[in-house]
């Protein structure tokens, strides 16, 4: 016998969810195969089996939460599993005696309203997430393989049972009013419980300035072919940005600082975070080292980050630490907006849509210009407003000016 536990996580991390159980009581696993995928407060993580065998018992559902070094499932030894031949040759043996117990199933089972099923049946519905109550038997009140087969095929049609979903729907407020309840999951109460944490212990306040990218688009049309073909990732926004950042920070050194007690830890190194939206929420992927990388492995690494964070294989230290943080709401259509702090860090800059608005190039030129306004938010109790200003003009100037960016890159 084994026990599987809840791993050590992170440092920060001493809890879990369950978000799905990868293997059932009675199924085979291999020495090292995962068996549950854990859901916590920043990824999720696949947990192995550290023996081969069967699993005997699991002692935690799908949805309860679980702490590091709790005992979640059993698995016993022995069991192995067929080889293909084998099971072939098994298969029709197995179905006629499982039809054979079925037919043989005592009548009480249904003065226990326990549809009478034999065990390939039910492990089917099992796996399609069937209720076995919900499928027609055949003459003798049975359910067999081949119901359950033909019942997951069928067009989906009115339950004769509401569903959970169906009740949460027609769930009622105090006046009556139709309402659907539905649980939050570990990352956005996590995320729910951080943002406030920010918003009640920083004094933050945001500056904002808007930027002409008229040069910074034009360079990127002429050199964004050559680019691919040189380093096989696309030249985008993002490495402009965080190249401008490194730049600005190293000149405000308190904006990539955080504060500990009594004492604030300027930090000499420029490791950015870049927020992504996931269908689970928004997760910051750090970004590190962007002083020494150009601007094609800062694209490149941004883009890996952020298709590991939708298909959901961010690890722990893809996470953990950051200097500094951008977001971009441009990309869902938002003009202006005031970030949230990511704590304990002092700076997060936005970015947002760019739109064509008509520009004063002097005092008889008006001009067409595709703008892009940017904002800083800052934790006042360390950075004063000349030294978010000042960070927040050199970004633009930067910007602005494309080939002193390239240069300070």
């Amino acid at each position: 016998m084994a026990e599987i536990k809840v791993p050590e996580l992170a440092e920060s991390i001493t809890e879990g969810t369950i978000a799905q159980w990868l293997k059932q009581p009675g199924d085979y696993v291999e020495k090292g195969e995962y068996i549950v995928e854990l859901e916590t407060d920043k990824v999720n993580v696949e947990v192995i089996s550290e023996e081969a065998g069967t699993i005997q018992e699991l002692k935690a559902g799908e949805g309860d939460t679980v702490e590091v070094g709790q005992v979640i499932a059993i698995v016993g030894a022995g069991g192995e599993a067929q080889s293909t031949s084998e099971a072939k040759e098994e298969a029709p043996k197995q179905e006629e005696k499982e039809q054979s117990t079925a037919e043989e199933a005592p009548v009480k089972e249904d003065k226990k309203n326990r549809p009478i099923a034999s065990p390939a049946a039910r492990k089917l519905a099992r796996e399609k997430g069937i209720d076995l109550s919900e499928v027609p038997t055949d003459p003798l009140g049975r359910v067999r393989k081949q119901d359950i087969e033909a019942y997951s095929n069928k067009p989906a049609e009115a339950p004769s049972k509401p569903s959970a979903e169906k009740k949460k729907a027609t769930a009622k407020k105090d006046d009556g009013k139709p309402v659907v309840r539905e649980k939050m999951s570990r990352r956005r109460q996590t995320i729910a419980k951080r943002l406030v944490e920010v918003q009640q212990t920083a004094a933050m306040l945001t500056t904002f300035n808007e930027i002409d990218m008229s040069k910074v688009m034009e360079l990127r049309k002429r050199k964004k072919d050559k680019f691919f073909d040189d380093h096989d990732v696309r030249l985008g926004f993002m490495s402009f940005f965080t190249k401008a950042v490194v730049a600005a920070l190293k000149k405000f050194p308190y904006v990539n600082a955080e504060i500990d007690g009594d004492e604030i830890v300027l930090k000499k190194f420029y490791d950015v975070g870049v927020a992504v939206s996931t269908d689970d929420g928004l997760v910051v992927p750090i970004v590190r080292d962007c002083e020494r990388k150009n601007f094609a492995e800062i694209e490149g690494e941004i883009m890996e980050l952020a298709t590991k964070a939708r298909k959901n294989k961010l690890t722990l230290g893809d996470l953990q630490g950051g200097s500094f943080t951008i977001t971009n709401g441009g990309v869902f259509g938002s003009l202006l907006s005031t970030p949230i702090l990511n704590g304990p860090q002092v700076g997060i800059l936005g970015m947002h849509k760019i739109q064509l608005r008509p520009v004063a190039i002097d005092k008889d030129t008006m001009e067409n210009r595709p703008m892009m306004y940017i904002a800083l938010s800052y934790d006042h109790r360390i950075i004063d407003g000349k030294e978010a200003v000042g960070f927040l003009a050199m970004v633009k100037d930067l910007l602005e000016n494309p080939e002193d960016l390239l240069l300070e890159g």
